[in-house]
Formats: C-alpha cells, sequence, structure tokens
C-alpha cells in the first residue's frame, strides 16, 4: 500500500542462458531499496512454452517472503496481432487468489502498444501506452501509464536497459513500476500482471530480433 516504486527482476537462468531453450520465468519483486517483497513464479507445461513460446498461456503465482500466494496472474492463450482485433490479449489478476482484483486488457491500434486497466468490475480505470519502437537498444524503454482520456500521465512501467549481452544473448529483464502511492491497492497488484504481459508479448525473445 505504501509502495509508489515496484522493481521486478527476472532471475537468470543458466539452462536457458546456455542451451537456448525456453524455461518458466522467475522474478523477484522488489521495493525501491532493493529489498525482496515478493518472488513470482510461472506455471506452465513445457509443451506450451516450446510450440507457444511469449503468445503462451500462463498462470503467475506470486509469494511473499513467508511463502504464502497473494496475488495469481492468469493468462490465457490469444492473439497479439492487429489482424485479430477481437482476440487480442487479456489477462487476469487475483488478490487474493481466486478473487478478482483487475484486469488488462491490449487495445486494438495500427501504430502503437494500447492496453487498459480495469477493475474488478471490468470497468476502465487507467490507460498504457507504448512507443511505436519497442527494440531499446542502449536505453530504457517506457510504458506511460495514463488517465483514461489519454492527456495526463500518472506513471510508468519501465524496461531498464540492462547491457549488451544481457539484452540479446539472454531474456533476463529488469523492470520498474512507478504509480501514484494512493492509487488503489488492487490495481497496483493488476499493474504488476501488465508489466509481466509487457515483458512476453515485446521482450522475450532476444535473439529472434537481431
Amino acid at each position: 500500500k505504501q509502495l509508489d516504486q515496484i522493481i521486478i527482476h527476472q532471475q537468470v537462468d543458466l539452462l536457458e542462458a546456455i542451451l537456448g531453450t525456453e524455461t518458466s520465468s522467475k522474478y523477484e519483486i522488489k521495493n525501491p531499496l532493493g529489498q525482496r517483497v515478493y518472488f513470482a513464479v510461472e506455471e506452465n507445461g513445457c509443451f506450451d512454452r516450446k510450440l507457444c513460446s511469449p503468445l503462451r498461456a500462463f498462470t503467475i503465482s506470486i509469494e511473499d517472503n513467508a511463502g504464502r500466494e497473494v496475488i495469481r496472474v492468469i493468462r490465457p492463450l490469444r492473439c497479439t496481432s492487429c489482424c485479430f482485433p477481437c482476440f487480442l490479449q487479456e489477462l487476469e489478476v487475483q488478490s487474493p487468489p481466486g478473487t478478482v482484483a483487475g484486469y488488462v486488457v491490449q487495445n486494438w491500434d495500427p501504430f502503437l502498444p494500447k492496453f487498459t486497466i480495469q477493475n474488478e468490475s471490468k470497468e476502465d480505470v487507467l490507460k498504457i501506452i507504448g512507443p511505436c519502437a519497442t527494440c531499446g537498444c542502449f536505453e530504457d524503454v517506457d510504458f506511460e501509464v495514463k488517465t483514461l482520456n489519454e492527456m495526463t500521465t500518472i506513471g510508468k512501467i519501465s524496461k531498464y536497459w540492462s547491457g549488451f549481452v544481457n539484452n540479446v544473448f539472454t531474456n533476463t529483464a529488469n523492470f520498474g513500476i512507478q504509480v501514484p502511492v494512493d492509487l488503489d491497492v488492487r490495481i497496483k497488484a493488476v499493474m504488476i500482471g501488465a508489466c509481466f504481459l509487457i515483458d512476453l508479448m515485446f521482450f522475450e525473445n532476444s535473439l529472434d530480433r537481431l
């Protein structure tokens, strides 16, 4: 409740880095001081990871330092292409698990990555708008969090540049989420889900973009 900034650090998987195989993603979620507050693990099968790669369905379980699951992120298998506007990405966030906190819905746009943050009743709350190019060579990539009219920026989800070796030869990533401190804590949980979705949609396959 007191945080206005969250750092998400994807853990390096040695097997994936050496062999190029796709393994379940693991993340540390930290406060601005670098202290771990949550640990997130992706749950899915090897078949999904290999066949569908960044399009894969997944469930991410987020646990506190005592090992209690506090947030669950559920992503079904859907499209990302603007050619299929009726079947774009939609992600559900539960907190506590079993209770819907909100949704992340991809919006159709021919040029920019756009998402809507919704509450548990599927009412629109915020917008997320990314840049036209998300390659982020030698610089951070910012997805701005905006009000519904898209006129005011109130925060951002940033993919931090982590160096040539990490960005090109591994899929690991560091993200930062900045939101108003008084934002509904359930919407903060949904923002974490949005960060995971952005990671898989735009930054999962570093080698494929060379």
